[in-house]
């Protein structure tokens, strides 16, 4: 049994847009100050003034708004670093440093970080689009800091997803308390590597 796929969701109007850019500032001020347990959808709708109702049906689910959440904050991660890119020679050091700034962003806000890392921890298939675009916003960071003149071959992807696996799991173990930050810089250092052997198979 074949399954349809479902069409593509219209475009937001400038309203809707600026609602939706509401409730997600909403939800990231909630998990700033007390993490996962204090994003509360009814008072996700009460701060960003939007009925219940019209929250759910933007978000289905907290799991659903944090994940969303996380994709507006790397969103704007990726625009930062457009602006200021990273200035090392090697593209396996731009990625580190890349990644090292990225985690350095989630310092800054800790609850904030664990809460939508969390929810990227709990989410099941019907967030899987949600997900999903974290995870290309995270490999458009990345190829960005690499610099590639063409596109990534396929062995280049692959480096580039054990890469995104080592920054997430990196992020869960220092929000646990079982890694220090200098241990996730030699990590993260010692994963983008793997570009610079990537980078001997590419074609020239």
């Amino acid at each position: 049994m074949t399954t349809e796929p479902k069409p593509s969701s219209p475009p937001l109007t400038e309203r809707q847009e600026a609602r939706r850019r509401r409730i997600l500032h909403a939800s990231a001020q909630l998990a700033s100050r007390g993490g996962f347990d204090a994003v509360q959808m009814r008072e996700v709708a009460e701060l960003s003034s939007v009925a219940l109702g019209t929250l759910y049906r933007y978000f289905p689910s907290k799991v659903h708004l944090l994940v969303a959440t996380m994709q507006d904050q790397l969103g704007h991660l990726h625009e930062t670093l457009r602006k200021r890119p990273p200035t090392e020679a090697e593209p396996s050091a731009r990625v580190a440093q890349t990644l090292m700034r990225a985690f350095r962003a989630m310092q800054r806000e800790p609850h904030l970080a664990d809460a939508m890392v969390r929810a990227l921890t709990f989410a099941d298939r019907s967030v899987s689009p949600e997900v999903d675009t974290v995870s290309r916003l995270t490999t458009a960071i990345i190829l960005d800091a690499m610099g590639l003149e063409g596109q990534p071959t396929p062995e280049q992807l692959s480096a580039v997803r054990v890469i995104e696996h080592t920054w997430h799991s990196a992020l869960i173990t220092w929000l646990s308390g079982r890694a220090s930050i200098a241990q996730v810089k030699i990590d993260i250092e010692t994963v983008c590597r793997l570009i610079d052997l990537t980078a001997a198979t590419a074609p020239r």
